[in-house]
């Protein structure tokens, strides 16, 4: 998901039309896996869904947004007797993920609801007046990553601030965070370069989910932009799930990953984004996006995979491991270098992609083409800086390429995680 301009102002609500799309059939937990954890949906419907008894419905969600056996929420909201779901809201990607990273989603009739679909990805990225005239509660149902710059989160902050201005209720239903919840990393968000990829002042991967992160937001002065007395007042609900624990990565939930976005189809998927996706952004290092194996291989132009596999082994970068392999990507086979966790207590997510910046600036200056990120154009750097979060590491690749002190700055951050993680544990759902 690319950096984007936090978007000002409620545009009026664009005219809607009709779109036809089917859901695949819902996929049966496998027989290896036990059922172990319930989202938040699951505990919904356990509940009767009493806490949407009387109210209009709006439901932020996608193709992702389904219970432990695969049905999505919106066809379980839209059948319950006591429910009356009215709207459907869709983050980037759009209501089924089939819009590409950064492409404008128009708003729509569901064909197979017949319900108005509002995308927050188009012409507006708030709930606009109009719509929330519509509803009394917006019930948000996304599978979050878990890093900052994936932009579901983003959504929601923008919904809880147009909600608690309107005197809405917000309701989370939780889901795992896939990298676990004790996984903290990378640099804190700058607050010169917060955007829509970066709308929380927390570190790049921030081990909370979905709906810690949005108790966080509202208990913490600061983090909505309204007034403190709209804060306090907002209505937010957060339904947890059911048999989660902070240890455990998405493997141990015994649920079926469901494709989040176009690039994550599968939690290896997920894992690779926090790793390599801004190490990617500058240099020229490709993470192969186009593939089976997304976010996970890795290409340099001008270089074999062997001097690629030489390169990334010298770094020694603890918890993971290196492997050339050959992958299909965009019709032609290629080879690349696959980047496994070894040791997922060392792995440090966000580490590998300041090596690839450290490896990059070295081979640009050897290539006579001088340090790539002080030639990068204006735009190019906020780009990255937005991601990033951090102007110090942008200063220090400037001033220093390849001599920067990656490992001292990626140092400073675990202390700053720390003490991050120390401060959120006071919204945790989960101990």
């Amino acid at each position: 998901m690319a950096a984007c301009a936090a978007q000002t102002g409620n545009p009026p609500t664009p005219a809607l039309t009709r779109v036809s799309h089917t859901l695949a059939a819902p996929t049966p937990p496998s027989a290896s896996l036990p059922q172990k954890v319930l989202p938040g949906i699951d505990v919904l419907a356990q509940r009767d869904f009493s806490a949407l008894r009387g109210k209009r419905v709006g439901l932020l969600t996608n193709q992702a947004g389904v219970n432990s056996r695969g049905v999505p929420t919106i066809d379980i909201l839209k059948s319950a007797r006591n429910v009356n779901l009215v709207a459907l809201f869709a983050p980037e990607h759009g209501l089924y993920g089939d819009a590409k990273a950064n492409d404008s989603v128009a708003d729509r009739i569901d064909a197979r609801t017949q319900l108005p679909v509002y995308s927050l990805y188009g012409k507006t990225r708030r709930p606009t007046a109009a719509m929330l005239d519509r509803i009394d509660v917006l019930v948000i149902d996304l599978q979050d990553l878990g890093v900052r710059s994936y932009t579901f989160i983003s959504a929601m902050r923008y919904v809880m601030e147009e909600c608690f201005r309107a005197g809405k209720e917000v309701m989370i239903l939780d889901r795992p965070n896939p990298l676990g919840g004790l996984k903290v990393d990378g640099p804190m968000m700058d607050d010169a370069l917060m955007s829509y990829v970066g709308a929380y002042r927390v570190p790049y991967v921030f081990g909370l989910t979905i709906g810690e992160l949005a108790l966080m937001a509202k208990g913490t002065p600061g983090w909505l932009d309204v007034p403190e007395n709209v804060r306090k007042a907002g209505k937010l609900t957060v339904i947890p799930m059911s048999g989660w624990r902070r240890s455990m990565r998405w493997p141990d939930t015994g649920l079926v990953w469901k494709p989040t976005s176009p690039a994550i189809q599968d939690w290896n998927a997920a894992v690779g984004y926090s790793m390599t996706g801004l190490g990617c952004m500058m240099g020229g290092f490709s993470h192969g996006i186009g593939s089976e194996y997304p976010f996970r291989t890795l290409r340099y132009p001008g270089k074999m995979p062997e001097e690629v596999l030489t390169a990334l082994r010298a770094e020694k970068i603890p918890g993971l491991d290196f492997r050339i392999m050959s992958l299909v990507q965009n019709g032609k086979t290629i080879r690349g270098v696959y980047v496994s966790v070894s040791d997922w207590n060392a792995f440090r997510p966000t580490e590998i992609s300041f090596h690839l910046m450290h490896i990059a600036a070295q081979w640009n200056r050897e290539a006579g083409k001088g340090n790539p990120f002080a030639k990068a154009s204006a735009d190019d750097a906020l780009l990255f800086n937005k991601h990033t979060g951090s102007q110090a590491l942008w200063d220090a690749l400037v001033r220093h390429g390849e001599a920067a002190d990656v490992g001292g700055m990626v140092d400073s951050w675990a202390r700053d995680d720390r003490i991050f993680q120390d401060r959120s544990r006071k919204f945790w759902l989960y101990k």
